[in-house]
């Protein structure tokens, strides 16, 4: 598949697994999972026909491992990320002692007022990578590198996440436990 179209097809279904799956008529299943099947129909059905053989691709080579087939390949969901009610089913797991996340400076003074927060979405998503960190704050331009205490917080009840492409998410991360890091 040619890289604009896998990148198109990868934000319509990134979309629609994480925020809108009714707009093309999916409903998620317990742990966010939609039907192989189902999610192929509803794609044709609004402009982004695909074949299972691409969509096995799509997922493979997604640079950031969003999405996730079941067991049983019937099935695929979004990894994390999502701003409808899903519960993910993941288990609780210790995190690394340092976990990073990227921002833009415009975040900065919400941040250290309250720490951060997940806003519309179930979790904040952290790194154990500096450098996926800050390509994550460079959407908005100049990225910040924020380091998280994560051993500190878990310590203090923090309650930790893995999902299955290697984000770490929480519930927040109040400011005490976050520090920029030189640009």
């Amino acid at each position: 598949m040619e890289p604009k179209a896998a990148t198109r097809l990868s934000k319509f279904l990134s979309k629609h697994l994480r925020h809108a799956p009714a707009d093309i008529g999916l409903t998620l299943q317990a742990g966010g999972w939609a039907s192989v099947p189902d999610l192929l129909a509803a794609c044709a059905a609004h402009g982004h026909p695909l074949t299972r053989d691409e969509l096995e691709d799509l997922v493979e080579d997604n640079d950031k491992q969003r999405f996730a087939f079941d067991e049983t390949g019937q099935r695929l969901r979004a990894q994390q990320g999502h701003s409808v009610a899903v519960d993910l089913q993941l288990a609780s797991a210790a995190p690394p002692a340092v976990l990073y996340h990227g921002t833009a400076p415009a975040a900065l003074p919400a941040i250290r007022a309250s720490g951060l927060q997940k806003m519309q979405r179930h979790h904040v998503h952290l790194t154990t990578d500096e450098a996926t960190a800050r390509r994550v704050g460079q959407r908005r331009g100049r990225p910040v590198l924020l380091a998280v205490d994560a051993a500190a917080l878990h310590a203090a009840g923090g309650v930790f996440y893995r999902s299955g492409n290697g984000v770490w998410l929480v519930d927040s991360v109040p400011p005490q436990y976050v520090r920029e890091l030189p640009g």
